[in-house]
């Protein structure tokens, strides 16, 4: 979700994944979510073979799997299934399994986000570089007052281990299953926080990518995960509406307009949120 943060080599039977910071200690936490996937779903992720330290920086090395990157265009009703499935069996790895194995709370978990959102949605904007300042601001105004509503997540249990980031290019299709990479934000979450992150995340939803009505099923979301998808999906929505803003680098690598879409996304979502019955308030 933030910047560059490794150079990938690629081998004839090994991928080679060298991080250029240990900020967010991004290195260890791959490592953590790779090895715990290799013994409790097996094939589903790359099998981590080694790791050191390169130029002081550390290098993770993993088995290179089969098949090509998602996102040429939307999902089949096939793909559907099988990440669906692939995403299932991510969520029932055991949890006390994952804490033994040393996997935290994925990057920008539901405390987290919320602290972001609720920081970043009192920075200033610069509405002269906007196409149409009116939809941007009203979407903001619409964003900080859902934020303020909500409660914050001391309560919210993680029950699954999430990828965190499920850019299309993440996930590997051979034909007939789906396997996952890059892990690197991986952790803790629950699953529908981390699927309401997948469909949201920009590179799928702008090209409508993922169905929210195949995934939820393919995955088995329960009716009650499937409120809580709806209103994850708003906070994400307003994530990628702060990420486009002016004098961000995603507004400058997307097309002009990209912004105003969102804007206009995140005040749809907030409205069919609000029609929800029983609809949680809290991430």
């Amino acid at each position: 979700m933030g910047p560059h943060t490794h150079e990938v080599t690629m081998g004839r039977s090994t991928v080679s994944k060298k991080f250029s910071t240990w900020a967010d200690d991004e290195a260890r936490r791959e490592w953590a979510c790779l090895t715990l996937l290799a013994e409790h779903a097996p094939g589903l992720a790359p099998r981590p073979l080694e790791r050191f330290c390169e130029a002081g920086a550390p290098v993770i090395v993993m088995e290179k799997l089969p098949g090509r990157p998602l996102g040429g265009s939307s999902l089949t009703s096939v793909q559907h299934e099988a990440l669906g499935h692939a995403l299932r069996r991510l969520f029932d790895v055991p949890v006390d399994a994952a804490l033994e194995a040393g996997v935290p709370e994925r990057q920008l978990g539901p405390r987290d986000l919320m602290a972001h959102l609720r920081n970043a949605l009192h920075d200033p904007i610069d509405d002269d570089a906007c196409i149409h300042p009116d939809v941007v601001r009203r979407a903001l105004q619409a964003a900080r007052d859902r934020v303020s509503s909500v409660q914050d997540a001391p309560n919210l249990r993680s029950s699954a281990v999430g990828i965190a980031d499920l850019n299309p290019a993440n996930v590997l299709w051979d034909g007939r299953r789906c396997r996952l990479v890059d892990f690197e934000d991986g952790g803790l979450t629950t699953p529908a926080f981390d699927l309401a992150d997948h469909l949201e995340h920009i590179a799928a939803r702008t090209r409508n990518l993922y169905d929210e009505a195949q995934m939820a099923r393919a995955v088995g979301l329960t009716r009650e995960e499937r409120t809580d998808l709806a209103e994850h999906r708003v906070l994400w929505a307003v994530f990628w509406l702060l990420a486009l803003l002016p004098g961000s680098s995603a507004h400058a690598r997307n097309p002009e307009g990209t912004l105003e879409v969102q804007a206009e996304h995140v005040l749809d979502l907030i409205q069919a949120s609000k029609d929800l019955p029983g609809a949680a308030q809290s991430p």
